[in-house]
This record gives structure tokens, C-alpha cells and sequence, in this order.
């Protein structure tokens, strides 16, 4: 599987300018014969969180129309980071995955909030997990600060996916433990983990990048520098199950105890 991350300086609050900048990523990525395109988080918008109700993508229908459009013009699957979405009265920090046909395979809701950008006051939670296929690869995705709660990707993870994909809003400040985070979530679920991080700053905050695809070991595969850019790699989804016929930790575990 060869994947194209879009690290992204996304417009503060200006969802026009946002959508423009992801169908050039997203065309620039086809160049590179990519089977699978991957977003930052909440791309639409930023964390402008105070003008959602003007902001957000009603039931993410301008979402869909674009990336179900360029999947389908450029034959890509998009994993479509995040999106700020307006549904039912409430505001949702939402991923949609279409495929090379430009259908939905999954949307996912963040289930984890983060208080520190005010998300627990704006958003709200999701309930369901996020597992889909990628070309008949099993994969899941979450968002940003749901790689801090480690239960919840194990959770998904035992149920087979090899490829995690996760989009985020990491803040410069925090990169160390980005990384560090990520890696520790490749190898205890033996799985590949394609991040995507933004760049650029907001009222509140810088965002430094490094998006990283990492390997079933921990190793490294692929890093993004602290500027807009787009990075490839290609991964050897063999290597997923040389790692878990060597050390079962999906078999040896003891869900009873908890």
C-alpha cells in the first residue's frame, strides 16, 4: 500500500480557502501513484470553534461532494482527516473515508475531546468505533488526542486492522510525546501507523508537523519537516504478519483480567 500524507497549513476559519488547498494536495498526491491519500485534522475550518455555527459542514455534505469527487477523478481512497460537521444541532470533529469510487466507507465522530483546545465546549463526543477497508486492507482510523488513551486503539485493533491512520491538530509544544505516542501504539497493536499532523499556527497555537508512517517495530518509516508538505511511503503490510506470527500478543492476551 503507498500512502501520501498532506501535511497542511490550514486557514484559520476560512473553510473556501481550506477545500481549495486539499484538491490541489489531493491531486499533487495522484501524481505520485498513491493507492491511499490521508488529512490533517479538522481542515475545514481550524479550531475556530466559536464560529461553528456559521463554519461547520452541514452533515459534512461539502466534504463528501469533494473528496467522493476527487477520489473518483484521481482513483484514490482518501482517508479525509477531520472535518468540523453540524448534525442534528450539535457540532461533531468528524473523518470520512471514501474509496476509489468516491463512496463512503466510514465516518467517525472523535470520541476523546481535548479541554486544552476547548473541544469538551464545542464538540460533541462520538460513540462508535471507526474500522473500514482500504482496497480489502483492514484498517481504522482516530483523531489527535485519541492516541493518548491506548485502551481505546486496542480496542479496535484486536479485531484485525493493519494499518492505523490517525489525523491530528498536535501543537508544537507537544511533538516529543507525538511521536513517542505514536510509535508506542505501533508496536504494542503490531500494526503500521500513518499520522498526519498540521502546520502553522492559530490565534492559540503553533503546530509543527513531523507527520510520521511507522512500522509494526516502532521504526520510522517516513517524517515530515514543520512546513507544508506532502510525503510518501510505501508499506509492506507482509511485515504485519511476520511481527505478529513472531511475538502473538493479539492470542496471549487476557481480556477476562481486563
Amino acid at each position: 500500500m503507498r500512502v501520501a500524507l498532506a501535511q497542511l497549513n490550514i486557514h484559520f476559519g476560512d473553510p473556501d480557502a481550506n477545500f481549495a488547498q486539499v484538491e490541489t494536495a489531493v491531486q499533487k498526491a495522484a501524481e505520485e501513484t498513491v493507492d491511499v491519500v490521508v488529512l490533517p485534522e479538522m481542515w475545514n475550518t481550524g479550531y475556530a470553534l466559536k464560529r461553528l455555527n456559521v463554519l461547520a459542514d452541514d452533515n459534512g455534505e461539502r466534504t463528501l461532494k469533494l473528496l467522493g469527487r476527487l477520489a473518483r477523478q484521481f482513483k484514490v481512497n482518501i482517508v479525509g482527516g477531520s472535518v468540523a460537521v453540524a448534525r442534528d444541532g450539535h457540532y461533531y470533529n468528524e473523518m470520512l473515508v471514501v474509496n476509489r469510487q468516491g463512496q463512503l466507507l466510514s465516518r467517525y465522530d472523535k470520541v476523546h475531546r481535548f479541554g486544552l483546545m476547548a473541544e469538551d465546549r464545542y464538540i460533541t463526543a462520538g460513540q462508535t468505533e471507526n474500522l473500514f477497508p482500504i482496497d480489502d486492507v483492514p484498517a481504522m482510523g482516530v483523531i489527535c488526542y485519541d492516541i493518548r488513551f491506548p485502551e481505546w486503539l486496542r480496542k479496535q485493533a484486536a479485531q484485525g486492522p493493519r494499518v492505523i491512520f490517525v489525523s491530528a491538530e498536535w501543537p508544537t509544544v507537544r511533538l516529543p510525546q507525538w511521536r513517542l505516542l505514536l510509535q508506542a501504539r505501533a508496536i504494542e497493536n503490531q500494526a503500521f501507523v500513518v499520522a498526519v499532523n498540521r502546520v502553522g499556527s492559530d490565534p492559540d497555537n503553533d503546530f509543527g508537523g513531523q507527520s510520521l508512517v511507522i512500522d509494526p517495530l516502532g521504526k520510522i518509516v517516513a517524517i515530515a519537516g514543520a512546513h507544508a508538505q506532502l510525503i510518501t511511503a510505501t508499506l509492506d503490510l507482509e511485515q504485519v504478519t511476520a511481527v505478529r506470527g513472531q511475538i502473538p500478543v493479539f492470542d496471549d492476551r487476557r481480556p477476562e483480567l481486563y
